[in-house]
């Protein structure tokens, strides 16, 4: 819910009371974020520092002072996140926008070089700027070949998704590299004057590939038994042997972490033979996510699961 003004206010009082243990100056810098206008906001501080300040469409209106950032209920409100491109061309130029690694960056390449329209004239003259037009043309594109290829190399890209015009559209795909033009997916809509309909597509696809890929990471898991429950995927985040973690949901059960990344146990004196000195408790699913995020392994939200879950790489 989008609270302005003294609902804004109030809230966070009472929010800001949940907070008993925080510092003064990390409490200040939290007032000078929480009233910035948002629908939600998701706000992580620490030594008088926000660290992390990111809009959400919506959020669960909760505070929490703890060893670790509770992070699940932000990932859950963003959802899984597809590193992908969107690519739009036609005889003027090529639009690129990178989904990945931050913001949406955008590249526009005016194609200064690319006739708009062919000559009128006749004779040697015009066979010879044709030729000169389409090898400026060939260039242009090549060069946004290049571009993409290494966008997709830079962010892991799993998509890259193509609109515009057939013929533009056709010669650039024929010019990636094989590693991206195996992820190519042409779209019918949009145009660079018109996102509207490319837009509609770009998200159907993105729905289809999530809902596949959650699905082919849930066959993995049962085709091979793979880890199941806290005590099994605690031991191979520990082992770095996890290509993704399959989360129910938010898991508010304590366990046991220490200060490195992957020290979580559902117990302390597990822990304490890892040659931890000092565990504490804090969230299984702030656990979990930290793991993943240090180990570089996928996290995905699985609410038909009764339990966390794991794929393992070997």
């Amino acid at each position: 819910m989008y609270l302005r003004g003294a609902e804004r206010e109030q809230w966070w009082r009472s929010a800001r009371g949940e907070l008993g243990e925080a510092d003064q100056v990390t409490l200040e810098a939290l007032d000078k974020e929480v009233r910035a206008p948002a629908a939600a906001r998701a706000l992580f501080a620490a030594h008088g520092v926000v660290v992390l300040a990111e809009n959400l469409p919506q959020g669960p209106g909760l505070a929490r002072w703890s060893p670790l950032p509770h992070v699940v209920p932000m990932l859950a409100a963003r959802g899984e996140n597809v590193p992908h491109l969107r690519v739009i061309v036609d005889r003027a130029g090529v639009e690129l926008t990178v989904f990945g690694g931050g913001s949406p960056r955008h590249a526009l390449g005016e194609a200064t070089t690319w006739p708009l329209q062919k000559t009128a004239q006749g004779g040697w003259s015009r066979r010879t700027f044709e030729r000169h037009a389409e090898e400026a043309w060939s260039h242009d594109l090549a060069a946004a070949a290049t571009e993409i290829d290494e966008q997709v190399r830079r962010i892991g890209a799993e998509l890259v998704i193509v609109a515009g015009e057939p013929r533009p559209r056709s010669a650039l795909v024929d010019r990636l590299n094989t590693k991206t033009s195996d992820r190519v997916l042409m779209v019918e809509h949009g145009s660079r004057t018109d996102h509207g309909g490319f837009t509609r597509d770009v998200e159907t696809m993105l729905d289809g590939w999530l809902e596949r890929r959650r699905s082919e990471l849930l066959g993995r898991h049962r085709d091979s038994d793979g880890p199941a429950g806290l005590g099994q995927v605690a031991r191979v985040l520990r082992e770095g042997r996890v290509h993704a973690v399959l989360m129910p949901g938010e898991l508010p059960a304590e366990v046991w972490i220490g200060r490195g990344g992957t020290q979580l146990a559902d117990t302390a004196e597990e822990l304490l033979r890892w040659g931890v000195e000092e565990p504490v408790q804090d969230r299984a699913d702030a656990a979990l996510a930290r793991a993943a995020a240090m180990t570089d392994a996928e996290l995905w939200f699985c609410p038909e699961l009764p339990d966390v879950a794991a794929v393992i790489r070997y």
